[in-house]
């Protein structure tokens, strides 16, 4: 039996995927599996951009909305429920298009990469994050690039969890994890597949990101982060320091006047979408789509998009 079909839609933040991938998913009968660390949070609609249901217009979509903001996240638990999705799709005789922008879960699917958890070192965990705590993200954040550069390179130092795995999987093993991931990376995918990402000329995916911000702004971002922390959601839980949230909660906390949390948004985003572009650029299979050289014409991404799929034999009119 050959391999099974398996698309992927990806590129920097506010880029233009979600509807670039639901006309796809209309062409190729496919549906789709959200492989971005937010959206797949409820009751957190405006700061993570979430698709909504009429935006969707039919196509079903998995792995959004699908998780409370106090629940563990992560990128095994990903690939675990990701998989249950595509024995679904499968079953359906859909084709699995995985949206979204963050690059390490498409890998860790993609590649079927092991996250067999090693002998956990509490002791050495707890004392890291007792660090954290004491000396601030930065310092752990160094401790880390000491010791292996590119996985901090890769992992912004606010995102703690991901640093101390990292320092753990070092300490544990002696081999730096960045170099455990690319020994992965190396495996050949059990899936026939096509690894598309969108992009923009830098000026102009800066624009969009401004005006993105913007737009959620006025969509009333300040009062869905005040009301998840009216529901008991706190700065501590890996949801509530996502972009967006962690700079509005310091304004609600009085840290910041609103128009420095924006700018801080802005900024961040920006960064963020730079570090998505190195990670796609390092990664091998991926076929580039500019939308500039298509003169923003979605229509003939699209037909490119589908020409490509049928030379791979993942989809037949």
């Amino acid at each position: 039996m050959g391999k099974k079909p398996f698309v992927v839609l990806t590129g920097p933040t506010a880029v233009g995927k979600t509807a670039l991938s639901i006309h796809l998913a209309k062409s190729i009968n496919g549906a789709i599996i959200s492989a971005d660390s937010m959206q797949v949070y409820k009751h957190m609609d405006i700061g993570s951009a979430k698709i909504m249901q009429q935006e969707m217009e039919g196509i079903k979509h998995y792995l959004v909305d699908e998780f409370e903001p106090d629940e563990e996240f992560h990128v095994a638990r990903f690939v675990e429920r990701a998989k249950e999705c595509l024995d679904e799709i499968y079953n359906e005789g859909k084709i699995p298009i995985i949206v979204g922008g963050t690059g390490f879960y498409i890998q860790a699917l993609l590649y079927d990469v092991n996250f067999s958890e090693q002998n956990a070192n509490t002791k050495y965990r707890i004392e890291l994050e007792q660090l954290a705590k004491e000396k601030g993200a930065e310092y752990l954040h160094n401790m880390l690039k000491a010791v292996d550069e590119p996985s901090a390179e890769a992992i912004h130092a606010n995102n703690v969890k991901r640093v101390i795995r990292a320092l753990e999987f070092y300490h544990l093993t002696g081999t730096k994890i960045s170099e455990h991931n690319e020994i992965e990376k190396q495996k050949n995918s059990p899936y026939n597949f096509a690894y598309f990402v969108l992009t923009d000329n830098r000026k102009h995916l800066y624009e969009r990101i401004e005006m993105r911000v913007d737009i959620m702004m006025n969509q009333g971002l300040v009062e869905e982060v005040q009301k998840l922390k009216n529901m008991g959601y706190h700065r501590e839980m890996v949801s509530m320091q996502g972009l967006g949230y962690k700079e509005i909660l310091d304004y609600l906390d009085g840290k910041t006047t609103l128009e420095e949390a924006v700018s801080i948004i802005k900024k961040e985003t920006r960064h963020f979408a730079k570090r998505q572009l190195t990670w796609f650029r390092r990664e091998r299979d991926v076929i580039w789509f500019d939308k500039e050289k298509y003169a923003y014409s979605e229509e003939h991404i699209l037909h490119d998009m589908l020409q490509i799929l049928k030379e791979k034999g993942i989809y037949n009119e």
